[in-house]
């Protein structure tokens, strides 16, 4: 698969003989944010196929190196790293309560795998490919990552003969899918803890979480002060269900805040987030000589696609991809889409938020320069902490120590009365394709807020430099 070793390795203080196998014999890889993370033979048999191997060319962040120049680790790298903490976790969870549980083999590999191959399916550039490029090409999409990784299991499997129990697989594609609006019904017989490692559907603490929230942070240069390797030392599972000691909300709670920063000020950048509009239009303009979308139901073709298909706009000199080129010329030569302003939605209109759109833009110009829908994009950025309006660690249950049976929720106001009061933003951010045009644009972007709101709910008014276009500068 690439680098990985067989040398004399020390062996990680929580394995147990009895639960898989004896790691001096496993590959194992170095990893930048959990050191050694060792490879048994069943997932390599997964690891080692084209179809697998093409997360390297699949970026974490899509576009965030443009900004955050290391932000260029890749699905890849975050698989293995979900692989190896889904593995720690059902590894403690076996040390401390396997009898009572009934963990064995066969549950441990299951979870292993459902780590290792939840994003097997993910499209190129983060999440721009199904949230924003494939809602313009095909109408009512309701495509998702999770159900093609399900698919791409069933395809490598069949397609490379992989000899693995059909029962352990139907439950790995249960794992992937826990966390999303496609969740099958568990069956009475599993344990359902198990589904809440991987995704969680139930109040989203999961090790997907605890690997991209580190990996995330240290690719671009943040600090991250939330420690998941506590919640694993002191997780239990009570009533079929992972708990957590009540002295850890505050911990919880920072992973959660933790998220929404990044999604503040790396994932939904105004920079980034140019750069990501650019690119869906380019995707949208070479979409019908390319075929890009045509194969998103289909792993046999579909895994052939991946970032490269930038570079691949970028040197076909066709005249069908003439203005996609373009595109992503003016992105090399940092010619990007400008931003003008944004604002958050008042908190009392959230309930009945409509998205804005372009024309909601221009409909508001007041006269001078003549917009058109196509002069303007327009972002709508949520952010929360997983559940939207709601607090997520209403869902979260904890108990007080490991002599009590009982477990609970915390209400915020038995914690502290500096924790939020409100669990969801909703950020407009409105971008002029041509510099000449941020003036107009951003005189309209306002009227539209006074009309909207009665007030301008922006922080600050368009920064006159930016308003003054220059074709010299």
């Amino acid at each position: 698969m690439g680098a990985y070793c067989n040398g004399d390795v020390s062996l990680p203080p929580s394995y147990d003989v009895a639960s898989g196998e004896d790691p001096r014999f496993c590959k194992h890889v170095r990893d930048n944010v959990h050191g050694n993370i060792y490879l048994d033979s069943l997932s390599l048999k997964f690891i080692d196929t084209e179809q697998f191997q093409r997360l390297r060319e699949l970026k974490q962040l899509g576009f965030t190196n443009m900004v955050y120049p290391g932000a260029v680790h890749s699905r890849f790298e975050h698989s293995l790293g979900v692989y190896w903490l889904a593995s720690q976790c059902v590894e403690k969870l076996k040390t401390y309560q396997g009898l009572e549980l009934g963990i064995n083999r066969f549950d441990i590999q299951t979870v292993k795998l459902a780590g290792l191959l939840h994003d097997v399916g993910h499209g190129p550039f983060s999440h721009l490919f199904e949230r924003e490029f494939l809602p313009q090409v095909i109408s009512g999409s309701d495509w998702s990552h999770e159900q093609m990784s399900v698919d791409m299991v069933d395809y490598i499997v069949d397609e490379h003969h992989i000899d693995v129990d059909p029962q352990m697989i139907r439950r790995v594609k249960e794992m992937i899918l826990a966390s999303s609006e496609y969740a099958p019904p568990r069956s009475s017989s599993e344990k359902s803890f198990l589904y809440d490692i991987v995704a969680n559907g139930r109040n989203g603490i999961d090790v997907d979480k605890f690997d991209y929230l580190l990996r995330d942070c240290r690719a671009c240069g943040l600090g991250c002060n939330f420690e998941f390797r506590r919640l694993l030392e002191t997780m239990r599972v009570l009533d079929d269900e992972i708990c957590y000691r009540a002295k850890d909300y505050l911990t919880i709670h920072k992973m959660f805040v933790t998220r929404a920063d990044l999604y503040r000020t790396v994932y939904t950048h105004p920079k980034v987030k140019a750069i990501e509009l650019m690119v869906v239009d380019a995707l949208v303009h070479a979409n019908s000589y390319l075929g890009i979308s045509s194969n998103i139901h289909n792993p046999s073709e579909y895994w052939k696609l991946d970032d490269t298909i930038i570079k691949t706009i970028e040197t076909t000199p066709n005249q069908e991809l003439k203005e996609a080129r373009e595109l992503i010329l003016r992105i090399r030569r940092r010619k990007l889409y400008q931003f003008c302003n944004e604002y958050p939605v008042p908190k009392d209109m959230l309930d009945n938020y409509k998205k804005v759109t372009a024309q909601d833009i221009v409909c508001s110009q007041s006269g001078g320069v003549t917009l058109k829908e196509e002069d303007v994009a327009i972002c709508n950025v949520k952010i929360d902490l997983t559940r939207g309006k709601h607090n997520p660690l209403e869902s979260i249950h904890f108990f007080k120590d490991y002599e009590s049976d009982e477990k609970f929720t915390i209400p915020d106001d038995r914690i502290s009365h500096l924790l939020p009061t409100s669990y969801q933003d909703m950020i407009v951010k409105v971008y002029a394709k041509k510099p000449e045009l941020v003036e107009a644009i951003s005189e309209a972007f306002e009227n539209f807020q006074l009309k909207t709101y009665g007030i301008k709910a922006q922080a600050h008014s368009t920064p006159q430099k930016k308003r003054r276009y220059n074709p010299f500068i």
